[in-house]
């Protein structure tokens, strides 16, 4: 099976795109299409041995729409000069063909030249040649709604075309009987009816291009934050090009205050780039040789060249939006509901208008009433209201969610995660960061931490010890520089010795004390710091302990006040991990879980997960690492942070982009909001629609006593 995006044109309503997706449903060879109203695509999978791309375009074509090729990218259409201009014009013949049609029924005042009770025949030209004027405006939804009743699809477009061409008729049959000199018609021409329903609709698409538009902004931000242009190192000489013109493995130039142009690794140099719309995080991070690069990351202050790696759809950026768009494109149980319903919505409306119609005859009303009546009907129904109502809310919230840091590959996460009782977490790389940080620093001596930091630090950054690492990566963080150490030493097992500032510094565990018979005091200080889970560091100095260091993986940022809000909202809390139960429960009691379940195997992990979901809870797993795969995959809603491994990655349902837990809330809570929006949505869409036709039919009670 192979999966494609087809951009799709002629799309007004959503009788429209569920009738283009049942129709692609229908065929030989599609295993499933989802059609979005809101981006105007289709996601189309299907079966490559029996269809291909051109018939899959030939079935769009033969259900009315217009395929524009395969999704490349979210088009974002401000309104043209041009289309304002013709608006603006339409508006102004609107007003004018309401006030001749209608002025003198409230007592304006109307040329002689133009007025029904004397001049008949120019009125009613007059309002004819408006109308025209009108048909030509609208005629692409007349065109549209024909279109649609041939392909057994009517949408909106079928309600209005129906409406506006029967009123229309009637009205031209009535300017021939005036001209003919029966002026008893003067006051039953529709003709400004016709006009300004059009109009109406024009307005409403205008209006409603513009908030479609804004529900794109988000997205639309991602596409456009990489730069047109790139510099490229050939031959030893720069050379600007465009970003179709860079290549795999191509040496590319970033200066200070430009922008990195393709995803990459760093050959030569050293910078800051600001990754925040990534990674959310608000410290420009510190990249040198060796360093990946992000698309769109901005360059603070350092010349870097780094080698091309991905490019185009292989790009970050460009892997997000794809994801964005396909999860926009999925539908939520929600959104299936309303679509059956819109689908129903427009023959029925229909079939009201047509026994409307029928009645009002059979009871010896004016063939006038019975077609106003009849066109009435039509045009005051929306099934747009309807089939917009979850679609809108949907991808405005896919968007809130994109900005947040948040990647929701299904839709229908947006309306599950407001169920979820029961959170899994991952412990390390998930609650901590996965990687040795400075924890504690009891500093005995009269230097500032950050020198204290920097002496350690400039030693450390001469070995290739994890714990020497969180020390270099402290300092890189905080934009601490490196001393000159000079007479290193390493002692394997025991630390490191050095003279930093001439002055001999020795950092270690214990044991390097006894080497350099060093009295240690703080042995309960060690001991405090040992219940914690650290890794002792003793700091000397002149033979002197100076500070002692403990190293851990710390918790996440947020991780405790996160924890904190979902017991409070009585979602259980669990922590599942491979770790040792001492360790794992030192860390749960820190951050407020009750539950621990430790030295569990992968697959215990997907077993734990399915008990759980046995004992009917809704149940979301946050991880990161290879082993936690079959979890996030058997979970009701799988959460990897953007730091954890493809696989992980792959397997889940949401990726945290900002790698921060409070994402988890916020997905929770923005979920909640989108129901209830959509909820609010479809009432008074059906409100309305309850509310208009039974008003549209008028005489009830003339019906009632015919019966």
């Amino acid at each position: 099976m192979k999966k494609i995006i087809l951009s799709i044109d002629g799309m007004t309503c959503s009788a429209c795109s569920n009738g283009l997706e049942k129709y692609l449903n229908k065929q030989n060879g599609v295993k499933n299409a989802s059609v979005n109203l809101v981006m105007a695509n289709a996601s189309i999978e299907y079966d490559e041995k029996v269809l291909n791309i051109e018939k899959l375009e030939e079935f769009v074509k033969q259900a009315g729409f217009k395929s524009l090729g395969e999704f490349k990218e979210i088009k974002f259409e401000t309104k043209t000069k041009k289309e304002k201009i013709k608006f603006i014009i339409f508006t102004v013949l609107a007003i004018i063909l309401m006030y001749i049609s209608m002025g003198h029924m409230v007592g304006l005042p109307i040329p002689k030249i133009l007025d029904p009770h004397t001049n008949a025949v120019n009125y009613t030209i007059l309002l004819f040649l408006l109308t025209i004027a009108f048909m030509v405006y609208g005629f692409d939804i007349l065109k549209n709604g024909y279109k649609n009743l041939i392909h057994k699809t009517p949408n909106m477009d079928t309600l209005v075309g129906i409406g506006v061409i029967s009123s229309f008729l009637y009205s031209i049959y009535g300017m021939y009987m005036i001209i003919k000199g029966n002026h008893s018609y003067t006051m039953n021409l529709y003709f400004e009816s016709s006009a300004i329903v059009i109009y109406f609709i024009k307005l409403g698409r205008y209006i409603d291009g513009i908030s479609k538009d804004k529900t794109k902004e988000a997205i639309q931000k991602l596409v456009t934050i990489t730069p047109e242009r790139a510099v490229i190192k050939k031959d030893g000489k720069e050379k600007e090009v465009t970003l179709d013109e860079v290549t795999k493995g191509d040496i590319v130039i970033s200066k200070p205050g430009e922008k990195i142009a393709v995803d990459g690794e760093i050959v030569s140099g050293k910078a800051h780039l600001d990754e925040s719309f990534i990674t959310g995080e608000s410290k420009p991070a510190s990249k040198e040789k060796g360093s990946k690069v992000i698309a769109g990351s901005m360059n603070y202050d350092g010349y870097i060249e780094y080698k091309a790696e991905k490019i185009g759809k292989e790009s970050t950026i460009s892997e997000i939006v794809k994801l964005v768009v396909e999860a926009s494109n999925t539908k939520a149980p929600i959104a299936k509901m309303t679509d059956k319903v819109s689908g129903y919505f427009v023959p029925a409306v229909m079939l009201i208008a047509i026994i409307t119609f029928v009645v009002y005859l059979l009871i010896d009303q004016s063939i006038s009433i019975a077609i106003s009546t009849f066109v009435t009907i039509l045009v005051v129904a929306c099934p747009c209201s309807l089939g917009l109502a979850t679609p809108l809310a949907i991808v405005v919230s896919e968007g809130l969610c994109a900005e947040n840091g948040i990647l929701v590959k299904k839709s229908e996460i947006l309306e599950t995660a407001k169920k979820v009782n029961t959170i899994v977490f991952d412990k390390t790389g998930t609650l901590t960061y996965g990687k040795l940080k400075i924890a504690q620093i009891l500093n005995y001596s009269d230097l500032e931490e950050t020198k204290l930091l920097q002496l350690v630090g400039s030693l450390e950054g001469k070995t290739s010890h994890p714990i020497g690492k969180a020390f270099t990566d402290y300092m890189e963080e905080h934009n601490i520089s490196s001393l000159n150490v000079e007479e290193f030493e390493n002692i394997a097992g025991f630390g490191i010795v050095g003279k930093v500032e001439a002055e001999e510094i020795i950092v270690g565990n214990a044991k390097i004390l006894e080497q350099y018979q060093i009295e240690n005091k703080y042995l309960n200080d060690e001991q405090k710091l040992s219940m914690q889970g650290n890794s002792i560091v003793y700091v000397v100095k002149a033979k002197q302990i100076i500070a002692l260091i403990g190293v851990n993986d710390v918790i996440r940022e947020n991780a405790k006040e996160v924890i904190s809000y979902l017991n409070k909202a009585n979602i259980q809390t669990i922590m599942l991990t491979g770790d040792n139960k001492e360790t794992a429960e030192k860390i749960a009691s820190q951050l407020g879980i009750t539950k621990v379940i430790s030295n569990v195997l992968p697959s215990e992990k997907a077993k734990t997960i399915k008990e759980l979901k046995e004992e009917n809870k809704f149940v979301m797993m946050c991880g990161d690492g290879i082993n936690d795969s079959p979890a996030l995959a058997s979970s009701d809603i799988g959460v990897s942070v953007n730091s954890g491994t493809d696989i992980a990655m792959d397997s889940s349902d949401v990726i945290l982009t900002s790698n921060n837990l409070n994402s988890i809330v916020k997905l929770i809570n923005i979920s909640k909001k989108t129901i209830r929006n959509i909820k609010q949505n479809l009432f008074w869409a059906f409100f309305y629609n309850c509310l208009m036709i039974p008003i549209a039919i008028r005489n009830i009670k003339t019906i009632w006593n015919f019966n």
